[in-house]
């Protein structure tokens, strides 16, 4: 008999990117695409730039109350993007 060698899609697109060391660039491309889902539409639609620099997610609003209110829960809005992507950042800053 011969070794099966088939894989899914995924599976291969996942070793795919681990080999050329694109996993965590994909996988924050993705955060920044999902930032709607996992904030909401309301925080989503005031959000004017959003980017990661050296696991630090930069988060520019056009609302200074919500602003605030996303330093006062700095601590859960981290909490819910562990959730979806693990480790990726160690910090989060408002601007």
């Amino acid at each position: 008999m011969t070794k099966d060698n088939s894989h899914t899609f995924t599976s291969a697109f996942r070793k795919f990117l681990t080999h050329e060391k694109l996993d965590v660039r994909y996988r924050e491309k993705l955060l920044v695409e999902s930032w709607e889902t996992i904030m909401g539409k309301p925080i989503a639609s005031r959000t004017t730039s959003l980017f990661l620099r050296e696991r630090i997610l930069f988060v520019k609003f056009s609302s200074a109350p919500l602003k605030q209110e996303m330093v006062n829960n700095k601590e859960r809005v981290k909490s819910l993007i562990e959730k979806d992507f693990g480790d990726l950042v160690d910090d989060i800053r408002f601007l």
